[in-house]
């Protein structure tokens, strides 16, 4: 009878959705290390944030800058100076969000005090970058509030994707009269105050963050989903048990050789969403602090002996496209041009000259080169990096492999504590300087192999200063070139967003930036197997 009882058909264990309400249970990929806008860096830290907070700018469901807490906006004819006009909204505790929260974020943000990974990312605000790095106090940069409902924001030169920006969490607004009692732990339940579509409800580290509906958002009569649970889900083939089961109605992920499989009409066909991605894999080389890295001719070798295309085509076999570039193909504002010297060779040639480069550098089967490769423990790093493994191999490079939990593999490549490492970036607007700015020296730790090059810096810097489209396409352009020749990392390939998605989920839109704002979502149907 116990057997019987184990084998027959089950309901989907979903936690108790209230009376009347629509829950969605969403597996979100990793664990958040913070909820606090200044200190998030990671996608599915950027899920949830998204929904808890709101900018000045918003995302419409196919992630379209729209207007946000700003109603409208202008831009001086020197595209110096955006002036945002506020709509009158209020903060999940009923305090009125004025025009100084979001000076307050942006200095909070910049504020070297803070430690914002993503500080550089605003260093187009005048000022920014003197802020950032400690030579000029929070007040003298480029924002301020002529009134309680008006946001003037000062660049120090033309930056055509600031609206872009304006929807991202390092521009979102903070709450002062919070900060100013509990600067630490505001963005804890119980304590965080936010301004978008949801509040925080709980928080189980290890198990789920749950969010409800904010009846103050001025939006909030629109919404129609109640409650959200956010799982982490490192572990995408039980993810996808979960979902086909019912338990969950979206995962943020599929196992890329999974995707084909899936698609079979007595599969899931229904449930996989794949898209073009604005983002690129690829390994950082420890410039910094790994001596045998140093070696221009090292980086180029072990670069160059990657076959990519067994990569994306056996292995990952999800849509993703071998990269030898760091920009995706189709960035706006830029042009096609820039890639790896050796990117149209045989993979024997590139093979072949990666040996010739190993043993002008010293290196050969007397003297292996041996290095570690830290990567995430995530589904498709753990999937091609023996591949990468064994065309090092094949080189003469002893390569070893470690698997580490995402959080701690960025953290260990934010602080150079790694030789080669294994990251996924994904850009935060549709321009070049959204990949480029990454290798500047100034970026701090998204600079993770510590690349510097003053002749890169320089020319990022006339590009932004070029009003001329076409002239700082160019610039950017040369920059790449000259990033890819010191080959400071290794592109692999050009992403695509992969989402399994229930049916029963309404309103969900495939898009570029893979962003799908919860406010736009609703759940018809019981939840059931496929």
């Amino acid at each position: 009878m116990l057997l019987v009882s184990a084998c027959g058909p089950s309901k989907p264990s979903r936690p108790p959705c209230p009376q009347g309400k629509v829950c969605l249970e969403y597996g979100n990929g990793s664990e958040p290390l913070t909820l606090d806008p200044a200190l998030s860096a990671g996608t599915w830290e950027n899920r949830i944030i998204g929904d808890l907070m709101e900018g000045l700018a918003s995302e419409d469901a196919a992630g379209r800058p729209i207007p946000g807490v700003a109603t409208s906006w202008e831009t001086s004819a020197d595209g110096l100076v955006w002036t945002f006009h506020l709509r009158r909204s209020r903060w999940s505790d009923g305090a009125p969000l004025t025009a100084e929260d979001f000076v307050f974020g942006l200095r909070r943000t910049l504020d070297p005090k803070t430690a914002s990974e993503y500080a550089a990312l605003l260093y187009a605000i005048k000022n920014a970058e003197a802020v950032n790095t400690g030579r000029a106090p929070p007040e003298q940069l480029g924002v301020s509030a002529p009134d309680p409902y008006t946001v003037r924001i000062e660049l120090a030169h033309p930056a055509p994707y600031l609206l872009q920006l304006a929807a991202h969490t390092t521009t979102m607004p903070a709450p002062r009269h919070v900060l100013a009692k509990d600067p630490k732990a505001w963005a804890q339940p119980g304590k965080y105050v936010s301004n978008g579509a949801y509040t925080l409800a709980a928080w189980r580290l290890g198990d789920r963050v749950t969010v409800v509906r904010n009846p103050r958002y001025y939006g909030a009569e629109d919404v129609c989903i109640d409650q959200i649970n956010y799982y982490p889900t490192t572990d995408t083939s039980s993810a996808e048990r979960r979902v086909r089961r019912g338990e969950l109605d979206i995962n943020s992920d599929i196992q890329s050789n999974r995707i084909a499989f899936l698609r079979q009409p007595d599969q899931m066909p229904a449930y996989v969403r794949v898209h073009t991605y604005f983002g690129t894999a690829y390994m950082p080389f420890n410039t910094a602090g790994a001596p045998a890295l140093r070696d221009r001719r090292v980086r180029q070798a072990l670069a160059m002996a990657i076959d990519r295309d067994f990569i994306t085509k056996k292995l990952l076999r999800g849509g993703q496209v071998s990269a030898y570039a760091l920009v995706p193909p189709g960035t706006a504002n830029y042009q096609a041009g820039p890639r790896f010297y050796w990117a149209d060779w045989t993979f024997e040639r590139r093979q072949s000259e990666a040996r010739r480069l190993l043993a002008e550098a010293g290196y050969g089967p007397g003297r292996p080169l041996k290095i570690e490769i830290k990567h995430r423990n995530s589904a498709d790093p753990s999937l091609f990096m023996p591949a990468v493994q064994a065309d090092w191999k094949a080189i003469g490079v002893d390569a070893t492999i470690v698997a580490t939990e995402v959080q701690i593999a960025y953290a260990s490549f934010r602080a150079k504590d790694f030789q080669v490492g294994d990251v996924g970036w994904i850009g935060d607007y549709n321009d070049p300087m959204a990949f480029l700015y990454l290798q500047q020296s100034q970026t701090g730790g998204q600079n993770y192999g510590g690349y510097n090059n003053p002749r890169y810096d320089a020319l990022l810097a006339q590009a932004d200063n070029e009003a001329d489209i076409a002239r700082r396409a160019a610039l950017l352009a040369e920059a790449e070139q000259l990033l890819l020749d010191d080959a400071p990392i290794a592109p692999l390939y050009n992403y695509v967003n992969k989402n399994l998605v229930s049916p029963r989920v309404t309103g969900w839109v495939d898009n570029l930036v893979d962003h799908h704002r919860a406010k736009y979502l609703c759940l018809k149907d019981p939840p059931s197997a496929p």
